[in-house]
């Protein structure tokens, strides 16, 4: 795949996760400290979109097979981020009608929030495994390194861009501005959505015939037959839930420990994106040429502990110094596992059912955002109630999230790649995947 390919997929990836600096990085912070709204509460309506987060598997099946005017995942994608944007651009709202002042919940805000962060999130799903799976389908095994690389290089920048213009737009902070700063991002994410999409992917004539009569049940128990694809499929939920479960707490916990103001909660995401930019650079341009993709995924998960077990301390010592060195450090860790993480995740595909295990693996990575993020503000609830101390609930979630991250380290250790592909299935397994065609 051409660099322009790779820079037009890499506007759409940025399309869709600019929503998560609004909702994870500023939206989140405004609903827990300065509404009063409680963790829980956002953390399940942060979550709620990962419950259904199964159909990935469903839709990058469908979409394998199931071409609309000729293209596979080109529909799919647009549709994903007509439901994120419009989503997106409700939550503010929401949030706003939720709260009442007395720490009372609004039912008919209640409402709208289950809709908007529903539309944002089935827009999530749809979008991501169908854009990755286009990823996969324009990038041979050899190149797809680069085009992660590629992709994850825009989307930090652009998390970096966006988190400093954010904060300064919000300075100083009123919900007017909130709302202004959401309708221009979403504009923009629209713009470059458009200029992304639309001709990138080739139109297919035909599809094989074997593709076109395989069932679902069928596709799936090729998934779950592989004992290294049931491994992995493990794997990212631990590593994913322990790296990305902090998202909705970090601004808050800046926030509860440090006294530090919305401005100074949203350029946490500058630090946590610069610190992973230059991991990602770090790795795509000098060690990936040497360094197997295992070895930088066990790298990453190492730093990244070392980041949350800082972000922890700083607040059980209540030392500032050590809160900022600590997203810096955990956003570097994030930003070795991302590209490892990824590229290990598109080599564990077959090329005859891309979308199936990109939709697995979506799955993961679904499942892992709602547990660490339920997790997260859950624990967080009742660490604080029985201490009457919020800081140590946050500080709590970040050791638990730091000893999941170890756990994963042991899973790593038992994924091969040769033995995922070269698996063939028992005589039990093919008579169960037969009988379901």
């Amino acid at each position: 795949m051409g660099i322009i390919k790779n820079i037009r997929l890499g506007f759409v990836h940025i399309a869709v996760t600019l929503t998560f600096v609004l909702i994870n990085g500023v939206l989140n912070r405004i609903m827990i400290h300065d509404l009063g709204i409680a963790a829980t509460l956002v953390a399940i309506l942060v979550v709620l979109p990962y419950v259904f987060s199964p159909v990935q598997v469903w839709i990058g099946q469908y979409s394998d097979t199931h071409p609309i005017f000729g293209y596979r995942r080109t529909p799919y994608i647009a549709l994903g981020i007509a439901l994120v944007l419009g989503g997106t651009l409700l939550t503010p709202h929401a949030a706003f009608s939720m709260a009442t002042g007395n720490g009372q919940i609004a039912p008919a805000g209640l409402l709208l929030g289950f809709l908007a962060f529903g539309m944002w999130g089935a827009g999530f799903n749809l979008a991501v495994v169908s854009y990755l799976s286009l990823a996969s389908d324009l990038s041979d095994e050899h190149n797809r390194s680069r085009t992660i690389a590629i992709m994850w290089f825009m989307m930090i920048v652009s998390i970096i861009i966006t988190a400093i213009l954010t904060a300064r737009a919000l300075e100083p902070y009123s919900p007017e501005r909130l709302m202004d700063v959401f309708m221009k991002v979403t504009l923009g994410s629209l713009g470059l959505a458009i200029l992304g999409l639309f001709g990138l992917e080739p139109r297919y004539t035909a599809l094989r015939a074997e593709q076109t009569r395989e069932s679902q049940g069928a596709a799936l128990r090729a998934v779950l037959s592989n004992p290294q694809a049931r491994i992995f499929f493990v794997y990212l939920i631990l590593l994913l839930a322990a790296i990305l479960g902090q998202d909705v707490l970090l601004e808050p916990y800046g926030a509860t420990a440090f006294g530090m103001s919305v401005k100074q909660t949203t350029q946490l995401t500058s630090y946590w994106g610069g610190a992973t930019l230059v991991a990602l650079l770090l790795h795509g341009l000098v060690l990936s040429r040497w360094l197997d993709k295992k070895t930088g995924a066990m790298i990453g998960a190492v730093i990244a502990t070392a980041g949350l077990l800082l972000i922890a301390a700083s607040g059980i010592v209540g030392i500032r110094a050590l809160f900022i060195p600590g997203v810096v450090v955990l956003g570097f860790g994030t930003g070795f596992s991302t590209a490892t993480n990824l590229a290990l995740m598109l080599d564990m595909t077959t090329s005859e059912q891309v979308g199936l295990f990109i939709g697995a693996w979506g799955v993961a990575d679904a499942m892992a955002r709602g547990l660490g993020t339920l997790l997260g503000g859950v624990l967080r609830d009742i660490i604080t109630a029985l201490t009457n101390n919020p800081t140590s609930g946050y500080t709590t979630v970040f050791l638990v999230e730091a000893a999941l991250l170890a756990v994963s380290l042991v899973l790593l250790q038992r994924i091969n790649v040769r033995a995922f592909r070269e698996h063939q299935p028992t005589l039990t397994e093919l008579i169960a995947i037969v009988g379901d065609a």
